[in-house]
């Protein structure tokens, strides 16, 4: 997510709100989070403010936070969000087919299926790499602001999916958030990758209250690809559970029977706080068992966010945005035994 999504996403500071008036809050399309440059934060409590980094010595809750975690990755989970850069890399840069799979060595143990964001520079080797590592595969064709970037992303992803690479296609992430396309581009883009592949579910991955504002686009996807971000709303962490089973529920009610799957949660270890939400490293991993347990418990798919630490996000998110993975960007575990290869569990 860009520093651009977060912003529009934010329509007023929630940090001191009741949870009953949090959710209250979120019924209708018109209450989607949309932040303007008049908002300010309620009061001197909710501005932002740095928090305690991630290298104080651990406690002995942190200590059983963390064995909680790798019970959980040792059982595997559903899907993490995978990017393969590594230390100096960025979007725009190519990767290798190598950093690729050395990366999906690291999580393979841990997670049944990996979300991707691109089909270019690199990236189209993620979806054959995986599948030969024995995980399934929610790809993703990246859309923006260039149409001849666009047309590559999308020849690829069909190529790619009539390869037989393609578990799920996701065609876009968060356009028109972003406003970068129309709802007829997107639209167009849609129903011309359904067309070419009629075997292979394809949806649009976008902010919960957007599948509401664009009915259309909710009718030309074949699966409903939802980002759920308590965090960057500016909730405290103690509501974020709660908030997010809601960002899923305004989802699913405008879904039409058709599937929904949680494109992307997650909470960050370190960093600024976001009005009511404060980065840790308990609250990240309280927010990690917490969305898990809940995922099992109603059967909901949630693609966790993410796999690796990217330091280049902090360009673009400020401090927080290196600061998501359950890995660090040198692929080092952040709990320590979670490496472990676990019994298989697909």
């Amino acid at each position: 997510m860009s520093k651009i999504s977060r912003d529009h996403r934010l329509s007023r500071p929630v940090g001191t709100v009741s949870e009953d008036t949090l959710l209250a809050a979120q019924t209708t399309p018109e209450s989607g989070p949309r932040r303007t440059t008049t908002d300010a934060p309620a009061s001197d409590s909710a501005a932002p403010r740095v928090v305690a980094d991630a290298s104080a010595p651990p406690t002995p809750e942190i200590e059983r936070l963390a064995a909680e975690v790798r019970e959980v990755l040792h059982k595997g989970i559903h899907g993490l969000c995978f990017s393969p850069y590594l230390e100096g890399q960025a979007p725009g840069v190519a990767v290798s087919a190598a950093q690729i799979r050395a990366r999906l060595e690291i999580i393979r143990p841990h997670a049944r299926w990996v979300r991707s964001f691109s089909c270019t520079d690199g990236h189209e080797q993620t979806p054959a790499i995986a599948h030969s590592l024995g995980l399934k595969t929610l790809v993703g064709a990246w859309l923006g602001t260039d149409a001849a970037i666009n047309e590559r992303e999308i020849a690829s992803a069909i190529e790619l999916a009539r390869a037989g690479h393609i578990d799920l296609l996701a065609i876009g992430n968060e356009v028109l958030l972003r406003e970068d396309l129309t709802e007829d581009a997107l639209i167009d883009y849609l129903m011309r990758v359904r067309r070419a592949l009629p075997g292979i579910p394809v949806g649009y991955v976008d902010a919960y209250y957007l599948f509401e504002l664009h009915p259309r686009v909710t009718a030309a996807c074949d699966v409903l690809f939802t980002n759920c971000y308590p965090f960057w709303e500016g909730c405290p962490r103690d509501q974020a559970i709660a908030y997010m089973q809601s960002m899923h529920a305004r989802t699913l009610a405008v879904a039409g029977g058709k599937p929904v799957i949680i494109s992307e949660t997650g909470w960050p270890q370190t960093g600024t706080s976001f009005y009511g939400a404060e980065p840790s490293v308990a609250g990240a991993m309280r927010y990690f068992l917490d969305t898990m347990r809940w995922a099992e418990q109603d059967g909901v798919d949630v693609f966790y966010f993410s796999a690796f630490d990217e330091a280049w996000k902090a360009e673009v998110e400020g401090d927080v945005g290196g600061c998501w993975g359950l890995w660090d960007r040198h692929g080092r575990s952040k709990y320590a035994g979670a490496d472990n290869p676990s019994a298989d569990r697909r």
